[in-house]
């Protein structure tokens, strides 16, 4: 037996002394293991069954009602020093936390079994994938694992033949939210969770390893883990151009990584691939482009609002093979969320009779969890070792007044600037509070594993001679009108801004150069067939001199709030725009350039 697999024996050997489960068993990801834990959790109602005619192999799981969602506050970076962990994060001395939560591990798992369950974080063979090792007592977490990683006999060779992985320890223990924390120990590369069984508390390949812990990887080790889509998009040429592209909740994520092109794009032979819709690991590869992979397999996606209309390549994966999780069921056991365009849910999602007085069917974050390759727009290239190069990277938040539909950063470390400053604004017109912007830095406010400062610092640092970088771009889809609309229809028209800044990635798309960034003039974007309101173009493309100082103040002020630890270069690029800004005239708007 190898080093590596005595170290991982050894392991589980403590962990079980600590939790004192009944029997262990070693998922090996077969169809045999995977037909043995439904076959025991629809004994034991974990799952229930849903109509095998027209939803084969899909079933639905019910959590706890306090168990529905992460839980930022109860999550923390243990690291020895506490400006590691940086003020982004909740922070606690890893002594104590190791302390705190392994008396809460002591004899959690008696009665039940624990499972160790081995995975491989992105393509089995790929030099940027990494794996991982997750103890749970969890059938539940095991079948979402097997879905959502490489699970099984193969990432267990690769740990053999390596000799590092991410070690995660969950439980769902009582179930008692006041029992319930997440803690990250990035100096060992290790996780320990318990309290919850749901989503990314309990999946540890998923937010905890890919990015908490994948971040401090990515780091150490001279790469990127973020948290973004990956899609790629095919010209009429049968050219594809692969962009990276990061939003914070709410901003239709998934909806873009999964893009139906418009009638007129798809008779032209446009089309849209899918590689990852949440999160990627970039690496600079020997030409000094960023290579990418997905490192999920599966999606873990939000069922509410998924719809034939917002994006029915997700609904048409959805159909067999699927967990639902805390979503409706209508009365001939069919799945059901607001959103869905047929059916009428008989139980809600804590399985009641359903009652509008109630609140909705399905809970707002409820999910399905299904393979990544069940997606129409799902890629081949998605497996491929050496990743996909990347050509553009964007940043998007909902900004309903004041940033413009697109803009490129003029470089690098501007374009750095951008990711740091993105975020969304609130609007709730009945207290007066519209307008205020909650900044979630890159997306990664909620799963940075380390100090911001020093996260921005590592972005920098890929700035260097013979790096071949992505040129970095921010969208705005949620622009509104002076009448509360949106100026932009969104969805599958988004492509035509995709277009655009491939053309910019290529030379072939026409800018004028704004103290902010360089924008489209209305000429420079395919707008053939598109019904938008008078004037609308213009006030898309338009940028306020004086908001955009207002503006720069504000995240000068953010960039202060992380202390001496933040890069003098993005000081001094926030810097430069104001000035830039300072001379330009009131208004200006690229439409008319």
């Amino acid at each position: 037996m190898s080093s590596s697999l005595v170290s991982l024996n050894r392991w589980v050997e403590e962990v079980a002394r600590l939790t004192e489960p009944a029997a262990i068993h070693w998922c090996d990801g077969s169809e045999a293991e995977k037909a043995a834990l439904t076959a025991l959790m629809l004994e034991r109602g974990d799952l229930i069954a849903l109509d095998q005619d027209s939803h084969p192999g899909c079933h639905l799981h019910r959590s706890h009602p306090s168990d529905v969602a992460r839980v930022e506050h109860l999550t923390f970076i243990c690291t020895k020093d506490r400006d590691d962990a940086g003020p982004n994060n909740h922070w606690m001395d890893p002594a104590e936390a190791h302390a705190k939560i392994d008396a809460l591990f002591a004899g959690c798992m008696r009665g039940r079994t624990l499972y160790v369950v081995p995975y491989c974080m992105g393509p089995i063979d790929s030099p940027i994938s990494r794996c991982g090792v997750e103890i749970t007592d969890s059938p539940y977490v095991v079948a979402n694992m097997r879905i959502m990683t490489r699970m099984g006999a193969a990432a267990l060779a690769r740990i053999e033949r390596e000799g590092v992985f991410v070690k995660g320890l969950h439980s769902t223990g009582e179930l008692d939210p006041d029992k319930r924390f997440i803690m990250h120990f990035p100096e060992e590369l290790a996780i320990k969770s318990i309290g919850s069984g749901y989503g990314g508390n309990a999946l540890l390949g998923k937010k905890c390893h890919a990015l908490r812990i994948g971040s401090w990887q990515a780091r150490s080790e001279g790469w990127l883990a973020e948290h973004m889509l990956i899609l790629g998009v095919e010209n009429p040429q049968g050219e594809t151009h692969y962009v990276a592209a990061a939003f914070p909740s709410a901003c239709g994520k998934t909806n873009l990584a999964m893009l139906i092109p418009p009638e007129g794009y798809r008779a032209a032979g446009w089309k849209v691939w899918t590689i990852g819709d949440d999160i990627c690991w970039m690496k600079p590869g020997a030409d000094g482009r960023l290579w990418a992979i997905n490192p999920e397999a599966g999606y873990f996606g939000v069922a509410p609002g998924t719809g034939r209309k917002t994006n029915p390549n997700a609904l048409a994966m959805l159909g067999r093979d699927t967990i639902f999780t805390n979503v409706g069921m209508t009365a001939d056991r069919k799945p059901w969320w607001e959103g869905l365009d047929e059916g009428t849910p008989a139980l809600d999602w804590q399985g009641r009779p359903y009652d509008p007085a109630n609140g909705p069917a399905a809970h707002p974050n409820s999910r399905f969890t299904v393979a990544a390759k069940q997606c129409p727009s799902w890629s081949p290239r998605a497996e491929d070792a050496q990743g996909v190069p990347i050509s553009a990277i964007v940043f998007g938040g909902r900004r309903p007044s004041l940033v413009p539909l697109v803009f490129e950063a003029r470089d690098w470390a501007h374009g750095v600037l951008v990711g740091a400053a993105m975020g969304s604004e609130t609007t709730a017109a009945a207290t007066g509070a519209v307008g205020v912007l909650r900044r979630d830095s890159m997306a990664m406010k909620p799963f940075c594993g380390y100090n911001f400062a020093d996260y921005f610092a590592h972005w920098l640092s890929f700035d260097k001679a013979g790096a071949r970088l992505p040129k970095i771009f921010h969208v705005n889809w949620f622009r509104r009108g002076a009448d509360g609309r949106f100026l932009w229809p969104g969805y599958g028209e988004n492509l035509r801004v995709l277009e655009w800044i491939i053309g910019r990635c290529t030379g072939k798309a026409g800018a004028q150069d704004t103290p902010i960034g360089a924008l489209p003039r209305a000429q420079d974007l395919h707008l053939d067939g598109l019904e938008l309101a008078p004037g609308a173009i213009e006030e898309l493309l338009h940028v306020d001199a004086v908001g955009w100082r207002d503006e720069l103040a504000s995240i000068g002020a953010y960039l202060d709030s992380y202390g001496t630890r933040m890069p003098a270069r993005l000081h001094a690029e926030c810097r430069r725009i104001a000035d830039t800004l300072a001379g330009a005239p009131k208004q200006a708007r690229a439409a008319n350039g």
